[in-house]
């Protein structure tokens, strides 16, 4: 596929990485050569120009562009590029926004009339993976399928999990209710087979039903969390007014800020809403514990520093706060969080990334998640008509290695899949793939003549 990026910011750098990865033909455009300099070990082309420039658009290829990305840090810039690139003869166009009123519904065929195919709000992604954590205070990620028809759950097991230290085949059959899709531990990712065994302090992600999300609570041992009642917000930033506005009724949210200006500025965005809005500094010990820290069950750092987020949960943590959720912009960081056992780790760039990249698979695919503990992409591919992958049994398919199917919705009924089960047209299948290996895996659901 021929893919246009405009913007070599957060967002528009590790797309192009991904894509690299997939050996795509990926171009990315913009006006500053340092930024575009960083992917000179990718097999990525570079363009140092205005993204908004007919010409530079033209030579970019973005005339017969599959796939034309505006993520610039201007919103109008990637409007405006996105409806030129249109005009030019791109095929598909998505455009990264931050005006939420974009999003509405309504709105889509107005934007469809201008030539842009899809929008994205990071934040607003990023907002809804907190909230979905918020939630379940014992996962650590959380995706549902057709509101909860499968559930895959991120779970850091520790000594109270009565499932350690048994072979996965005898743990969970064909007849059980749930499936080990793959395990993180000491800093690798395994695509567990029968024989496998999950460990204390791995990272085990089950795929389930909704109806089995407490038995799921049960035998890792969780059942002794508190649910999410109270919550503390660091950082006053866009993810945080979404997070904040999408928490469900029975959570109390209080946001910490560190700017007055924009403390007035968040009242004003969340007038009506119950949450509170404290003028401090979330790292203040004092602060925390006159605000309730004691008798808080979440604490969300989101700063636009890392490091801060980082320390701020750990301290959360010896406060006695269960749930802490860092936003770790710095990939570099992800890792160092994870061992010093932060809990749920959010990254913006991913996010929109993987919502990207799910309208370049030409197969249907519905919905992705990037997985970055770990390294592994999660989408609900949907079975054609005459597909491979409804041709055969599971167990016969000869899916690539590191690719694993948990389970499917059938008539808005969530199934688990085993070796024996016969996938049918129609059929959204949840595909778990380690690697990044989506690209290969497309071809068993789309439309074919030949086996």
């Amino acid at each position: 596929m021929k893919i246009v990026i405009a913007g070599a910011g957060a967002v528009g750098t590790h797309l192009s990485k991904m894509l690299s990865r997939e050996r795509q033909n990926c171009t990315l455009i913009d006006d500053e050569d340092e930024r575009l300099a960083g992917l000179s070990d990718y097999d990525v082309m570079t363009l140092c120009a205005q993204p908004t420039s007919i010409q530079a658009l033209k030579d970019a290829g973005a005339d017969h562009a599959d796939l034309f990305v505006g993520v610039t840090t201007e919103e109008t810039t990637n409007i405006t590029c996105c409806i030129l690139a249109h005009a030019l003869g791109a095929k598909k166009t998505v455009a990264r926004i931050d005006n939420y009123e974009y999003l509405a519904p309504q709105h889509k065929t107005f934007f469809q009339q201008l030539g842009i195919d899809s929008l994205i709000y990071p934040e607003v992604l990023a907002a809804i993976d907190i909230v979905n954590g918020l939630k379940m205070s014992w996962v650590r990620q959380r995706w549902d399928v057709h509101d909860g028809a499968l559930v895959l759950l991120g779970i850091k097991l520790r000594e109270q999990a009565e499932i350690l230290n048994q072979s996965l085949k005898d743990l969970c059959g064909p007849d059980d209710p749930y499936h080990v899709v793959a395990i993180k531990r000491n800093g690798e990712t395994i695509i567990p087979s029968g024989l496998d065994e999950l460990h204390v302090n791995d990272l085990a992600y089950f795929m389930t039903t909704k109806d089995y999300t407490p038995y799921i609570r049960k035998i890792v041992g969780k059942e002794h969390y508190t649910d999410v009642k109270n919550v503390i917000i660091m950082g006053g930033g866009k993810t945080a007014v979404r997070a904040a506005l999408t928490t469900p009724d029975y959570m109390n949210v209080k946001i910490i800020e560190r700017d007055a200006a924009r403390c007035d500025k968040l009242n004003q965005l969340l007038a009506g809403d119950d949450t509170m809005v404290i003028h401090g500094d979330g790292r203040d010990l004092a602060l925390l514990e006159e605000e309730g820290i004691n008798n808080t069950q979440a604490f969300v750092a989101l700063t636009g520093n890392a490091e801060t987020n980082i320390l701020a949960c750990l301290t959360a943590k010896k406060l006695g706060v269960r749930k802490t959720v860092a936003m770790v912009e710095n990939l570099d960081y992800v890792s160092m969080a994870e061992s010093l056992d932060i809990g749920t780790i959010i990254n913006k760039k991913t996010v929109a990334a993987s919502h990207i990249f799910q309208m370049m698979l030409r197969a249907d695919v519905r919905n992705m998640r990037s997985l970055m503990m770990a390294d592994s992409d999660v989408a609900e591919f949907v079975a054609a008509e005459g597909s491979k992958v409804t041709r055969k049994p599971v167990k016969d398919l000869g899916l690539p290695f590191g690719v694993t199917i948990g389970g499917l919705v059938r008539h808005g009924e969530g199934m688990l899949v085993n070796g024996n089960s016969q996938i049918q047209p129609g059929d959204s299948v949840m595909v778990f793939c380690h690697e990044h290996k989506l690209a290969t895996v497309e071809k068993y659901f789309k439309k074919t003549t030949l086996f």
